[in-house]
């Protein structure tokens, strides 16, 4: 056989990057959406609104975007019209599937509906489980997800030059478990994987996409989380800063039959005290200086889906009054308006302040306490779920790899981190890892030494 010549050679095909943008106004559903796209080799860009998608789509043409059902900028077929006329080769999915006949059938649409149901199932989901096909019909192309990267480091295997580890290399590689007596209780790294089986077996069930730990506190968050989610109940989210209210808050509206209807999200103490209660009740034009076209609320804006009120202990006296009457009447009186409104939405609110004992000393309004706190959650600080850490660790270094190759973390740096008290909590474990990232440049490994704190503030 004749060796055919260099020229004719044909070079193997470079695997063209695909852009998928994910437009919805819910953070988690994006965030699901987006873990399941990277595993399967998509650039996932992320946007709050219509207007952030249509400015994401000029600077980048996707050559796909998947649409929640509902916006809160736009209107929906509005923006699915103009977005096929501007871009008539993306493919267009909306949250329900449906993608309408003007809509370019693109190659990929079997791996954005797959990712899509993946994203919508709530009793399966997890990070960091696998996909399983278990309907395909036999044309229906097989996807493989991306292995999940464990959060300590792995030894080499035999025979591997010492260097750089490759993605392949790392991912095949046998977890390295660090003996438990190395770490200070109650921290574990490992479990055994007759544990490890038996407890996921049991756990992953119940346990909500959202909240990351198979510690049993972090569990009794999510069943009461689906206990409480179909029904009308006021809900009080109680915990320390930065331990997650906001996405519990947001879990309650995914699981409830509000979940097609908007959430709407205030912080009660970002916002000036002179200006909260136009913020929340909306007003007339003129109704005070600078007011100089009339506008609604948060409050009514929620109308049919649910108001979330963070930092609720934060609120003056004074609107905690008015706030109450909206809670026992749902009607609500915009600034400078005699007229009065009607509006159903269900409340949730958070606090990490101890609200039963400012509603005891007079600090908070007893009367308002009891009406927001039918039904109390608490969520966690880190220590309380300290067991949780390697968890917390992987999900968050694979959130930092969709815009950079995945780092992991080697076994020094998890002992330096389980050393650590975390008064910031989850959130403060967060910014410690994307801050070690940052500092670890190009290595494929964060170590001990990019392990920066910063200033713990007391």
């Amino acid at each position: 056989m004749q060796p055919v010549p260099f020229s004719q050679v044909q070079p193997a095909p470079r695997l063209r990057s695909r852009t998928a943008l994910v437009a919805s106004a819910d953070r988690s559903f994006r965030q699901r959406l987006s873990e399941t796209l990277t595993g399967l080799r998509w650039q996932v860009r992320e946007a709050e609104s219509g207007a952030e998608a249509w400015t994401a789509a000029e600077t980048t043409v996707p050559e796909a975007i998947i649409v929640d059902s509902w916006l809160p900028d736009l209107d929906l077929s509005e923006f699915l019209n103009d977005f096929r006329g501007r871009f008539p080769q993306t493919d267009l999915v909306t949250a329900s599937g449906t993608t309408g006949q003007e809509s370019p059938r693109g190659p990929y649409r079997q791996e954005l509906l797959y990712a899509l149901r993946r994203s919508q199932d709530t009793d399966t989901a997890a990070w960091n489980t696998a996909p399983q096909l278990e309907s395909a019909s036999p044309d229906q192309p097989q996807v493989r997800p991306r292995p999940v990267v464990s959060p300590v480091s792995a030894p080499k295997p035999s025979g591997q030059v010492s260097g750089q580890t490759t993605c392949h290399e790392f991912h095949q590689a046998a977890p390295f478990t660090l003996p438990v007596p190395l770490m200070p209780a109650p921290f574990r790294l490992e479990q055994t994987a007759e544990e490890h089986t038996a407890e996921n077996a049991a756990r992953l069930a119940d346990r909500l996409p959202e909240l990351i730990g198979n510690g049993p506190l972090m569990l009794e968050v999510s069943r009461r989380v689906r206990l409480v989610a179909s029904r009308m109940t006021p809900v009080l989210i109680e915990g320390p800063t930065g331990s997650g209210k906001e996405l519990v808050a947001e879990g309650l509206h995914r699981l409830s039959p509000r979940n097609k209807k908007p959430f709407v999200a205030i912080n009660c103490a970002a916002i000036p005290e002179a200006l909260l209660e136009a913020e929340l009740f909306g007003h007339t034009r003129g109704a005070f200086t600078g007011a100089v076209q009339g506008r609604v609320g948060r409050i009514e804006s929620a109308d049919g889906g649910t108001l979330f009120l963070d930092e609720i202990g934060e609120m003056p006296l004074a609107l905690q009054s008015k706030l109450l009457r909206f809670v026992e009447c749902s009607e609500l009186q915009r600034i400078g308006d005699n007229e009065t409104v009607k509006v159903d939405v269900r409340i949730l609110a958070a606090t990490h302040r101890p609200l039963a004992e400012h509603a005891k000393n007079g600090s908070f309004r007893a009367d308002l306490y009891y009406r927001l706190a039918v039904f109390l959650i608490r969520t966690p600080g880190l220590q309380e779920h300290a067991q949780d850490l390697p968890l917390l660790v992987d999900h968050f270094m694979q959130k930092l790899g969709r815009d950079a190759p995945v780092k992991r973390v080697d076994a020094a740096a998890m002992e330096k981190m389980a050393g650590h008290d975390w008064p910031g909590n989850v959130r403060e474990l967060e910014h410690v890892l994307e801050r070690a990232a940052i500092l670890a440049g190009g290595n494929a490994v964060v170590t001990a030494h990019d392990i920066d704190f910063g200033l713990t503030v007391n």
